[in-house]
């Protein structure tokens, strides 16, 4: 299979999300990162297999993810607070 091909199949899902707080303010909850294994919100979602987050401002990020998403979806609904949550 060539390479071309390989990429037609992967389907990424993408999310926007607009947090209720700075996403600075946000990576305090990783405030021991021996607990948590991370010390950002970021590496915490990229942590997930095939998952990346891209901040665009303090409040806003593009979270892609080829079959994680329902995982990362819901933790992020129980863990931060969420403004807006848009499926791209």
């Amino acid at each position: 299979m060539k390479t071309n091909e390989v990429n037609k199949e992967i389907s990424y899902e993408t999310l926007l999300v607009t947090f209720g707080e700075g996403i600075g303010r946000l990576n305090t909850m990783f405030d021991d990162p021996q607990v948590w294994g991370v010390a950002t919100l970021k590496q915490w979602i990229d942590g997930y297999e095939t998952t990346r987050f891209t901040e665009i401002d303090d409040r806003t990020a593009v979270i892609t993810s080829e079959y994680n998403m329902d995982s990362v979806k819901e933790w992020l609904q129980k863990n931060t607070p969420i403004i807006n949550l848009e499926k791209r």
